[in-house]
């Protein structure tokens, strides 16, 4: 019954939402609001126990965990949040945070990526644990990503000579690939559900109510696409006929940051997501990301995360493995 429910009261709102596209002023308010869209990782339902227990863990995705049973907790440098059924949580990306079972936890998760065509997070400036209180509907959204998205658990072994050489999550883009439309826009949409419970007024709007000036905008697309190169506050500015000390002011006004704090950032981020979901080496992911060497880029991955790029990998491949230990039954 609530299965079919469920599916009548999406299909009404997705058709819904298809006929007000036909209004140039909501059009307008989804582009300029919706500027993020979800990859999805990995969901599933799973039994936890107490070898759920690690600590320093950090991420370049997104965690909401939905608790059935059980009792656990998170905690960060905003402190400690118990786990507790009839609960949701998220741990938006690159939040680092410790993750601890004392006996079993019954937890629904999902782990996806987040972009938006600015380059700014929905939790750039909130990047803490976050907990609100669950209704059924949520419980259903988690039910109908699992039925229309299955095979997608964390399934792998926990055999150190294993996991070096396995791709981490690498099946997760060839099977977004396989998604029909309908699967794709429908997950995009409960995820968007699911995300939208942590973004309250005590949640900043990173955005705020200013649109992103054209000539910024592209200039962040820019630093997406160019990683590699050489990108210097007075390159950037010139691009755009812009004088450096006015970039610099224009860059922070909009995004919160200076030029080359946001470039650093960036280029941290984009190797987190390549350990995460390639076999490259750490040489391989220097050069890519535009560092002059190894001890460069190994220095300032450490100062922006606190860890080595070995340990960080290392401990990425851990929590996979021993994060999702059981499956649990319908």
């Amino acid at each position: 019954m609530y299965k079919s429910d469920f599916s009548v009261n999406i299909a009404f709102v997705t058709l819904s939402g298809l006929r007000y596209f036909g209004n140039y002023t909501f059009a307008v308010m989804i582009k300029r609001k919706f500027q993020h869209t979800f990859t999805l990782m990995n969901v599933d339902r799973v039994a936890l126990d107490s070898r759920w227990n690690y600590q320093h863990v950090i991420s370049p995705y997104n965690r909401i965990y939905y608790i059935g049973d059980g009792e656990g907790s998170l905690s960060g440098a905003g402190g400690s949040v118990q786990l507790e059924p009839g609960f949701l949580y998220i741990i938006p990306s690159f939040t680092l945070c410790n993750m601890r079972c004392d006996t079993h936890l019954d937890q629904y998760f999902v782990q996806f990526f987040e972009d938006s065509t600015d380059g700014i997070s929905l939790f750039a400036q909130y990047r803490s644990i976050s907990k609100v209180a669950a209704t059924e509907t949520d419980r259903l959204l988690f039910n109908r990503l699992l039925e229309i998205n299955p095979g997608r658990g964390i399934n792998r072994s926990d055999n150190p000579k294993v996991y070096e050489k396995d791709v981490f999550y690498k099946e997760y883009q060839e099977l977004n690939n396989l998604q029909n439309i309908s699967v794709s826009m429908e997950t995009q949409g409960i995820l968007w559900q699911l995300t939208a419970k942590f973004l309250s007024p005590n949640v900043p709007d990173s955005h705020g109510a200013k649109m992103i000036p054209l000539k910024l905008a592209e200039t962040l697309d820019y630093i997406e696409l160019n990683m590699h190169a050489e990108l210097t506050v007075n390159f950037l500015a010139s691009r755009i006929n812009q004088h450096p000390d006015y970039f610099s002011r224009q860059f922070k006004a909009y995004t919160g940051t200076r030029p080359q704090t946001h470039i650093l950032g960036k280029r941290i981020e984009r190797a987190q997501y390549l350990m995460a979901t390639t076999r490259m080496t750490y040489v391989e992911i220097a050069s890519r990301l535009g560092f002059s060497d190894l001890s460069h880029f190994s220095k300032a991955f450490k100062k922006t995360t606190g860890m080595a790029p070995r340990d960080y990998r290392k401990q990425m491949y851990l929590v996979g493995f021993h994060e999702h230990v059981k499956n649990t039954p319908d």
